[in-house]
């Protein structure tokens, strides 16, 4: 016993002087959240002790001093990880595209893609492991593939008898804001596990023991809570490094834009995709920008401005193209409903150019018919609103009992 508290003790002060090398000269020397992994570390992973364990990861999994998850438990002693298993952008983060099954060229083990032939883990996959951890960054939003990876992986431990570990890390947009509409019951996808609001609130710690609970997967959860995170914490607040968790997410500005304006991702006009602003900027080639920023305006969205600018996409839609549009300028993140300026570009694209926006193919990330149809009616913001807000009582009851972290 005093040998694993001298070993904590031990590794509590390496984080804190391995954080303070990374700091940004001026910054704090140590940061102010310890990760589901720095926790588990400091335990000498004690809950894995003896198992042979499967690692659901990326290139996110990161210890405060910047060792990998993989290194750590492949190298720890006290568990044996036997198998990788990636998400979308694979084991490395980069690929925008299906992922193939591979071989880690570090330590030769397998991983086996969940953005490929699978979505979910197989029965092979999983044969012969005690245990199965996840440990990947989110950005906050319904509409991410990680959460959903998760919860098929969750599915799938129940199922084969394996507990299931859940390495916790913050929510980089806060744990505070909730904001609608929620996913209609009929249009759960690979990009809508469940119905949530657009932004959740929640850790994925948090949103483990939410599906566990209210989609009764009856998985034997294991949470490694954070240290020192609290609800209202932006990523900004922990003193962690940021590290892009997908290609096109590279700061946690666009995280904060990302849940409103990527509801227009299905329809016919660029959110930035392909520039060096994703998610900051939105358009097309039919797109007056000066007409739109003046519309825009008189929706006063608190917490943001609307500047017209005129941008070339380099991929995704409109490659190649000149596009005019908007780029949002955060103002107030504490007034910043990021889902309200999603709404807002929808109602406005819709009552400026009609039928040329194709506001059908965002359902699938809107997620709610009753609020489309509002859109397409060209009702007021307001009224938008507030249906976007239907169901929210009831959602938050539910989202109480799995939440973990203080104010």
């Amino acid at each position: 016993m005093k040998s694993n508290r001298l070993k904590g003790l031990l590794y509590f002060l390496l984080i804190a002087a391995a954080a303070g090398a990374a700091a940004a000269p001026g910054g704090d020397s140590a940061p102010r959240v310890l990760n589901g992994i720095d926790v588990l570390r400091r335990q000498n992973f004690a809950p894995l002790a003896q198992k042979r364990v499967g690692l659901v990861t990326n290139h996110t999994g990161l210890a405060a001093d910047g060792a990998t998850t993989i290194d750590l438990l492949f190298k720890c002693g006290v568990c044996r990880l036997v198998a990788l298993f990636s998400p979308e952008h694979g084991i490395r983060g980069v690929v925008d595209q299906r992922v193939e099954s591979a071989v880690d060229e570090t330590t030769g083990l397998p991983v086996h893609s969940l953005y490929g032939e699978t979505l979910r883990p197989r029965p092979d996959m999983l044969r012969g492991l005690d245990a199965l951890v996840f440990d990947i960054q989110d950005v906050g939003a319904r509409f991410y593939t990680y959460p959903t990876t998760m919860a098929y992986c969750m599915e799938e431990a129940a199922r084969a008898g394996i507990p299931f570990y859940v390495l916790d890390r913050p929510n980089p947009i806060g744990g505070v804001s909730v904001e609608g509409p929620i996913l209609d019951a009929d249009k759960t996808s690979f990009v809508g596990y469940m119905p949530l609001p657009v932004r959740h609130g929640m850790t994925l710690g948090e949103l483990a023991r939410y599906f566990n609970s209210e989609n009764r997967i009856g998985a034997d959860l294991h949470v490694v809570e954070m240290e020192g995170w609290r609800r209202g914490h932006y990523f900004s607040d922990t003193g962690q490094l940021w590290v892009n968790p997908s290609p096109n997410m590279r700061s946690l500005l666009e995280a904060i834009f990302y849940p409103g304006v990527c509801l227009l991702e299905g329809a016919n006009v660029s959110v930035g995709r392909g520039t060096d602003r994703p998610f900051e900027i939105v358009g097309a080639p039919w797109i007056e920008p000066r007409r739109l920023a003046a519309a825009l305006r008189e929706s006063a969205v608190p917490g943001v401005e609307f500047v017209p600018v005129v941008f070339t996409p380099a991929s995704s839609n409109y490659r190649g193209q000149q596009c005019g549009g908007v780029n949002l300028i955060l103002t107030d993140r504490s007034r910043f409903n990021s889902v309200q300026a999603g709404l807002s570009l929808m109602s406005a694209l819709r009552q400026l150019y009609g039928e040329q926006f194709g506001i059908d193919k965002t359902v699938r990330l809107l997620g709610s018919e009753q609020v489309l149809t509002a859109l397409k009616k060209a009702e007021p913001l307001p009224e938008v609103m507030r249906l976007a807000g239907a169901g929210m009582g009831d959602f938050m009851e539910k989202r109480r009992k799995a939440l973990i972290y203080q104010q």
